[in-house]
C-alpha cells in the first residue's frame, strides 16, 4: 500500500482505548489547541488554557518539544517520542514518520527545514536549515541533513549524502 504524501491518513494519529501512546496524546492537544485558536466563541478561549496544560503535560511525559504553533500536516507517527525537537516554523507534511531524538530546526543558511509528505526519519537524524526534503523520502539514523534531499530518494551519514 502506497501512503500519500498529500492527503492526510487521520487513522494514524487515532489514539487506541486504553492504550499508552503519549506522542498521540500529545498531537491530539497540539490539534486542539490549534483548532481553538480558528475560534472566535468565548466557550473556546476559556478552553484554550486547558489544552496548553495537556500540551505541557505530553510533552513532559513524551520527552517531546513540539511547540503548540507547529505546522506539521495530519497522519504524523512517532512510535518513541522521547527527544524530538520540532522548530516551531518548520513545516512537516502529512503522513510522516519521525523516531526518538530528531532535531528538526534551524542552521548557519536563514531559513527552516520544509519536509514534504511521507518522509520516514530514522532515529537521531538532524535536519538543520533551509532545506527541502522530498516526498517519500528517507533520511537514515543519525544523518545529519544540510542540504537538499529529493523525492523518493535516501540519505545517510554525517554530512548526509544521498543513496
Amino acid at each position: 500500500m502506497i501512503i500519500s504524501a498529500t492527503e492526510p491518513d487521520w487513522e494514524r494519529e487515532k489514539k487506541v482505548p486504553g492504550g499508552y501512546e503519549p506522542a498521540k496524546y500529545l498531537l491530539s492537544a497540539i490539534r486542539n489547541y490549534q483548532r481553538l485558536k480558528l475560534k472566535t466563541d468565548p466557550g473556546a478561549k476559556m478552553l484554550s488554557p486547558f489544552f496548553v496544560l495537556l500540551h505541557r503535560f505530553w510533552s513532559a511525559v513524551s520527552g517531546a518539544d513540539i511547540p503548540l504553533n507547529s505546522k506539521i500536516g495530519g497522519g504524523l507517527m512517532m512510535p518513541h517520542p522521547n527527544g524530538i525537537v520540532i522548530h516551531p516554523e518548520a513545516e512537516i507534511g502529512p503522513n510522516c514518520l519521525i523516531f526518538q531524538q530528531v532535531t528538526i530546526g534551524a542552521g548557519l543558511k536563514p531559513g527552516l527545514p520544509v519536509i514534504e509528505g511521507h518522509v520516514d526519519i530514522g532515529a537521531g537524524a538532524k535536519i538543520i536549515g533551509n532545506i527541502r526534503i522530498g516526498a517519500h523520502a528517507r533520511i537514515g539514523a543519525n544523518a545529519v541533513v544540510l542540504h537538499d534531499v529529493p523525492g523518493g530518494a535516501t540519505a545517510v551519514g554525517i554530512p548526509a549524502k544521498i543513496r
